[in-house]
């Protein structure tokens, strides 16, 4: 039977109903199209922020809100715990203009419109972007402390008295922060400005308890079932115990879900570096003699130190890989260690001919004790090309402890007694051999005032810990010092090759100063003199090269000596 619309009464009353609700209801939508043409979906929330039905104004005012909570510091959490780090490296970032679009989006769903004209609301997401390995490397770093650590699987060993024992270390999971979902719950709650809890997910270590426990009843066990006996250089040897290798032997993860033995390195050379100590030797560089009249090469000798990590290797593979009943021997590895200055690199040096030679003489008996003792340590000196020589760097402390005695000094301008005076006679020696040898001078200062047996400005004092000669040898050529001392004088001589020609021209004395009188306590430090006058003048250096003779530097020093007091003991 078929039943006409028209005809019945309650069904054109639902169908009336029907239309008038959904023209009402289009009506309202349409509506409020029109009212919220220009304004922020109904019901919109953003990051916690209500932003529904909102005039451009005041939408940018949520995100400039927003904005404020994107330059905060972010708290992150987990079960582990906690960190707070900066938004920027966490890598997120932050787009204001596209989320306000977003929020200014109407809803194209009729229902969504209408359930948010009935008070519903709907969540928009802040548009934020999140650079994926900056993320990961920050929680790299974090891992400590936002993350629990997998317990891996491994064997150590319990010593007691002689017997030492495998103890298996049986590996417990690990919670790590989910990087794939961490990134999507960090996107969407960052400016929530509430703490960011990360998720989670369990993982296993990479070895396993069956693997701990046939480690244990196999090479564990095999490794401690007998001494092993470690044979170095020298004929030395080195018993080792199965306590004592249970000291320093434990069983790692290998990354490939197995074990493999390790021997602490720092634990290893503290119980066996003293008893292997001796099979060790420092290198010894080459060096000169004058055994025969001139300078010949000492040959150089290699050092050799022992190679624990190749040695360590060697020990833990012999002993798990050994039987009880096998004899267990490792050879001891060995590095070796190159001397500074080889052979070969002496012969290069070009030590062959004096270049150049410096006599000074006229001392006391003390004073000539110390010039001595400096001449025997500065002779044999080798100053490498491009080196300095430093006289107070070179010779060290000059006291009594090294054999100085009190001899004749200069203090604030007149004589006086100090331990080591004596030794400025030896540094104007060697500054002048140096100077000949057309040496760089590095840094050097004449005596206060004039000493007659000196050549004028061109003489040097030294002072411990003050004033010091340094030279520098800027030649291609190696430069061997050989002093020669006797109870007259002092001579340096310079070995190298000859490649300049040194010339000095002293200039004339000038604006002379008389000498003032002093008047000091009788002692015996006062040593009464009759003063000199002081004068200024001038040296000059000029060096030509030794195969053309044309001229490679001029150099002139002036130099003012003050007048030397006439002292008065009373």
């Amino acid at each position: 039977m078929v039943v006409s619309v028209n005809s019945n009464p309650a069904v054109r009353a639902v169908v009336r109903v029907f239309v008038g609700v959904t023209a009402v209801l289009g009506l309202v939508l349409a509506t409020d199209l029109v009212i919220t043409e220009d304004a922020t979906a109904r019901g919109a929330v953003v990051a916690g922020i209500p932003a529904g039905n909102l005039d451009p104004y005041s939408a940018q005012a949520v995100v400039d809100d927003l904005s404020a909570r994107a330059a905060q510091p972010v708290e992150l959490r987990t079960e582990s715990g906690s960190a707070t780090v900066a938004a920027g490296d966490l890598g997120l970032h932050f787009d204001p203009d596209a989320t306000k679009a977003q929020l200014l989006e109407q809803p194209r769903n009729p229902l969504t419109r209408l359930l948010a004209i009935l008070g519903r609301t709907h969540t928009v997401d802040p548009v934020v972007t999140v650079d994926r390995a900056t993320f990961d490397a920050t929680l790299d770093e974090l891992r400590p402390t936002l993350e629990k650590a997998a317990v891996e699987g491994g064997v150590h060993y319990d010593v007691s008295g002689d017997v030492a024992t495998p103890v298996a270390d049986l590996p417990a999971a690990g919670k790590r922060v989910a990087r794939d979902a961490a990134v999507t719950t960090l996107s969407r709650q960052w400016l929530d400005a509430e703490p960011v809890d990360l998720p989670l997910e369990d993982f296993d270590p990479s070895v396993s308890a069956e693997v701990v426990q046939s480690t244990v009843a196999g090479a564990a066990t095999r490794a401690v079932a007998a001494p092993v006996t470690l044979e170095g250089s020298e004929d030395a040897s080195v018993r080792v115990t199965p306590a004592e290798l249970g000291t320093i032997l434990s069983f790692v993860a290998d990354g490939r879900g197995g074990l493999q033995p390790e021997i602490d390195t720092e634990a290893g050379v503290k119980l066996l570096g003293p008893e292997l100590a001796d099979t060790e030797r420092k290198p010894v560089d080459a060096t000169f003699t004058m055994a025969g009249g001139s300078p010949t090469v000492v040959p150089s000798r290699d050092g050799r130190r022992i190679d624990w990590d190749k040695t360590f290797a060697s020990t833990a593979a012999t002993v798990t890989g050994a039987d009880a009943s096998d004899v267990r021997v490792v050879e001891v590895a060995y590095d070796p260690i190159r001397p500074k200055l080889t052979t070969v690199q002496a012969r290069k040096l070009g030590v062959r001919e004096v270049v150049s030679e410096f006599t000074t003489s006229g001392f006391s008996s003390a004073s000539g004790e110390n010039i001595r003792l400096v001449a025997a340590e500065v002779d044999g000196a080798l100053v490498r090309p491009g080196a300095k020589f430093s006289l107070n760097g070179y010779t060290g402390p000059r006291g009594t402890a090294q054999g100085y005695v009190t001899s004749t000094i200069i203090d604030d301008g007149h004589a006086d007694k100090a331990v080591g005076g004596g030794i400025s006679q030896f540094a104007t020696t060697l500054y002048n051999a140096a100077y000949f040898a057309g040496l760089e001078d590095v840094a050097h200062t004449e005596h206060s005032y004039y000493i007659s047996r000196y050549p004028e400005a061109r003489e040097a004092t030294v002072f411990e810990g003050a004033i010091d000669l340094v030279f520098r040898n800027n030649t291609k050529h190696g430069i061997y010092i050989d002093t020669g001392w006797s109870p007259s004088g002092i001579t340096v001589r310079l070995w190298s090759t000859k490649t300049v020609e040194v010339q000095s021209i002293t200039g004339e004395r000038h604006s002379y100063t008389d000498p003032p009188s002093l008047k000091l306590p009788k002692g015996d430090n006062c040593i009464a003199s009759t003063g000199s006058r002081g004068f200024t003048t001038s040296d000059t250096r000029i060096i030509t090269d030794a195969g053309s003779g044309a001229e490679i530097s001029r150099n002139t020093r002036t130099v003012k000596y003050d007048p030397a007091p006439n002292v008065a003991c009373v």
